[in-house]
């Protein structure tokens, strides 16, 4: 298969690779998918052929991401991924919780994205600041 990109294209799908592997190998230690660092590793492995030598760098036989590549803003982009995920996932729990819907869906979604909202506006505002568990 041969697919033709841009430079700008093959830097985005750089990009994605590395996000997705990160998503997906990041906190699975020894235990990664194995065929997602082979494909990132042959994606980084064309930098070399394409004038982005800067993004790619050998170690023992591998291709890697170089230090400028992950320096480069795409940690931060990541972060504000998991920064959304997690407040989203924490106000769906804290409403759930709220409404008594613990083990179920309610028929009507409009109550729990209103409580869900009610909390995002808090997060927007204070952050984790006002949260408080009590007998701590």
């Amino acid at each position: 298969m041969n697919i033709e990109l841009s430079e700008k294209e093959f830097r985005r799908l750089l990009d994605m690779v590395y996000i997705g592997n990160w998503i997906l190998n990041s906190a699975r230690g020894e235990d990664r998918f194995a065929d997602y660092d082979h494909l990132q590793e042959k994606l980084f492995a064309l930098c070399s052929k394409n004038g982005m030598n800067a993004l790619a760098t050998s170690w023992m036989g591998h291709v890697f991401p170089s230090q400028a590549y992950e320096d480069g803003g795409i940690h931060e982009a990541i972060a504000d991924y998991e920064d959304a995920v997690f407040y989203n996932i924490l106000a769906e729990e804290l409403a759930r919780r709220d409404l008594g819907l613990t083990d179920s869906d309610p028929e009507d979604y409009t109550e729990l994205t209103a409580r869900m909202e009610e909390y995002l506006s808090e997060f927007d505002k204070n952050g984790l600041d006002t949260i408080s568990i009590d007998n701590m």
